[in-house]
């Protein structure tokens, strides 16, 4: 497990020994880490500095394989999961548009956050630079499909745009409920699934209707045979084939803005942190919209959380730095494999048979012997018998 410290080193965990498998330090940066993301077979991990800056390392042999410096500071980075050889990575900056960007050739593409940015919703407004820090800019988030030919970008005004990750043309556009903004988007791990978590404190899970690979296809013959004439009809009518919402949670009583949500490994369960200050609450729902646990940290603002891979096992970060993992408290039962097992409330001295671990213990022999010992002998009653089997010379009726 990777997590990045506030001086801008990457320390990596064994789960196994619990002990620190690697650090990677990078020497060029001091500043506190935003974010780390894995390769798709885990043999690199990209870095997100506070001072602009991505990082990408090889875990094995602890190297830095390239680094980029943005022109702002990127929040969120994540590598491209199609890919074998990690070199695209897709980055969220704090203060402008989502962009892709070339790890080797430093190259920079920016995402439209809106059709307004496109005009007709066809091409991007610009190819490899960054716009005008001075231009108004709309927050906007975003995450690449399962493969990543697609990226989903939310923005600040509700929308969900569908955008071709070579093209970069928005390809289909939904509208959430109410309008509000995006502040989290991500896919649950078979791909099958995406989350958003808006300002009006509503997570919503939609079900992906588009095939895993070349879902860009099936937008553009949606697009191609849509009888609206206007361009934007069209590409709400093909979002609207993309994603079908699954549903939403949202707590009534409390009101409470949520942080950080999450899918579980085996998209059974959906893990979502309370964004009140001084409070570390992760609440935990199942998918038929059932709060199964909240689980209750220290009083420490909650920054993020991350949902083990395979193992049913969360990490949440706090803002005082220290990283606690969640994990079911199990109880052993060894009544169920040995039924003669007897639990005890404190420790005893055992005290041990004589023959207990002999090779060939006398416990069986003395039990022969043994089977008629605690039965009364009658010496009364006679018992009738074989005249064979006597010493008297005389039968049983002439004795009577």
């Amino acid at each position: 497990m990777p997590a990045g410290c506030s001086d801008g080193s990457c320390i990596i965990w064994d789960f196994e020994t619990r002990g620190i498998a690697k650090e990677l330090k990078d020497k060029d940066c001091a500043v506190a880490i935003t974010s780390v993301s894995w390769s798709k077979y885990g043999h690199c991990i990209l870095v997100a500095a506070v001072d602009k800056s991505l990082t990408l390392w090889d875990v094995v042999k602890g190297e830095r394989m390239a680094r980029n410096v943005l022109q702002q500071t990127p929040l969120r980075a994540c590598l491209h999961p199609g890919l074998s050889t990690p070199s695209i990575c897709l980055a969220c900056p704090l203060s402008s548009a989502p962009m892709i960007v070339d790890l080797l050739t430093e190259t920079t593409i920016v995402l439209p956050v809106s059709l307004s940015d496109v005009g007709n919703g066809a091409t991007p407004p610009s190819g490899n630079k960054i716009p005008d820090e001075s231009a108004p800019f709309s927050p906007a988030i975003a995450c690449f499909s399962k493969y990543g030919d697609l990226v989903y970008v939310g923005n600040s005004k509700g929308e969900i745009l569908i955008i071709d990750s070579v093209s970069i043309k928005i390809r289909g556009m939904l509208s959430i409920p109410g309008s509000a903004l995006i502040k989290n988007i991500a896919f649950s791990r078979s791909g099958q699934y995406l989350l958003t978590n808006s300002n009006d404190r509503i997570i919503r899970i939609y079900e992906n209707l588009l095939p895993l690979k070349g879902g860009h296809e099936v937008l553009d013959r949606a697009n191609q045979e849509s009888t609206e004439q206007d361009e934007v009809q069209k590409l709400k009518h093909a979002g609207t084939g993309a994603l079908a919402l699954f549903w939403e949670f949202q707590d009534s009583i409390t009101k409470v803005h949520w942080k950080a949500p999450y899918f579980s490994g085996d998209e059974e369960w959906v893990a979502g942190g309370s964004a009140s200050k001084g409070e570390h609450k992760i609440y935990i729902w199942d998918m038929d919209r059932r709060l199964a646990k909240i689980l209750e940290g220290p009083k420490e603002t909650l920054l993020d959380l991350a949902w083990h891979p395979v193992k049913p096992i969360i990490a949440s970060v706090s803002l005082t730095g220290f990283v606690y993992l969640w994990a079911k408290d199990c109880t052993e039962n060894w009544s169920a494999f040995a039924p003669d097992f007897r639990e005890l409330e404190e420790n005893e001295e055992y005290v041990e048979r004589e023959d207990e671990f002999d090779l060939m213990p006398e416990t069986e022999k003395v039990k022969e012997l043994d089977v008629y010992e605690d039965r009364d002998i009658d010496i009364v009653t006679v018992e009738e018998g074989d005249s064979a089997l006597s010493d008297s010379d005389m039968s049983q009726e002439e004795i009577q």
